[in-house]
């Protein structure tokens, strides 16, 4: 597999091909926002690492530039004093985020995972049937894509998943931890913030009004579940 890792650091980006080429990826590198789009239209990317402070063209516009064509996975890289951008991120179409310094060996298996659920969305061994239908909601496990009233809606790799254990677990609460911990498949630590953030996004794609959301509806002090419609 193929991964872009887009940093203006350049020591930066050696240091992480290095430990990724360990592990048998190919690493595509870019020192910019407008490096990193350009070889996404040139080559098949799998995953894309990006730093948010960046010349040019700066990780979070260049993100928003990608989603428009692609949903592959994005892991953001960021300093401590950037916390609001991490969350801009993630609000814009981030699946994750790494912040500096980093143990290599984490972002490493960040990587693993993020890839995992990517090339295994819509492979869960529940039957023959990949289609859940709920209400106006229908998911195609198979095919990877979901339609509301019939009209397609766009989901990155995590909140297809996190959709997904919503669709296949209609009624049941999930609390932010059980979720994070299913989804990005590695122990939870103050993770409240990134689960609502995805949740979020997912309303704002699938509920006619997202504030009062008839779909994915919290539990206030427990967690979320998703209604039977």
């Amino acid at each position: 597999m193929t991964i872009l890792v887009c940093d203006d650091d350049k020591e930066i980006v050696e240091a992480i091909s290095i430990y990724l080429k360990q592990e048998g990826y190919t690493i595509v590198p870019a020192y910019n926002g407008k490096e990193a789009l350009k070889v996404m239209k040139e080559q098949e990317i799998h995953l894309v690492i990006l730093d948010i402070m960046m010349p040019e063209l700066d990780g979070i516009h260049a993100l928003l530039k990608l989603r428009e064509e692609s949903s592959i996975p994005v892991i953001l890289l960021s300093a401590k004093s950037e916390d609001v951008d991490k969350i801009l991120g993630l609000n814009v179409g981030a699946d994750d985020y790494v912040t500096k310094p980093f143990n290599p060996l984490e972002l490493v298996a960040r990587v693993k995972s993020q890839l995992r659920r990517y090339t295994q969305l819509g492979g869960m061994e529940q039957g023959n049937d990949n289609v859940l239908v709920n209400g106006s909601i229908t998911m195609d496990r198979e095919q990877k894509s979901v339609t509301v009233d019939g009209e397609p809606v766009k989901l990155t790799p995590t909140e297809f998943k996190i959709l997904q254990l919503f669709m296949e677990n209609v009624g049941v609460v999930f609390s932010s931890t059980q979720i994070y911990e299913r989804i990005w498949e590695e122990d939870a630590y103050a993770t409240d913030n990134i689960v609502s953030v995805h949740i979020r996004r997912i309303r704002e794609k699938i509920e006619i009004d997202p504030k009062n959301p008839d779909y994915v509806k919290v539990m206030w002090g427990v967690g979320y579940r998703m209604e039977k419609k």
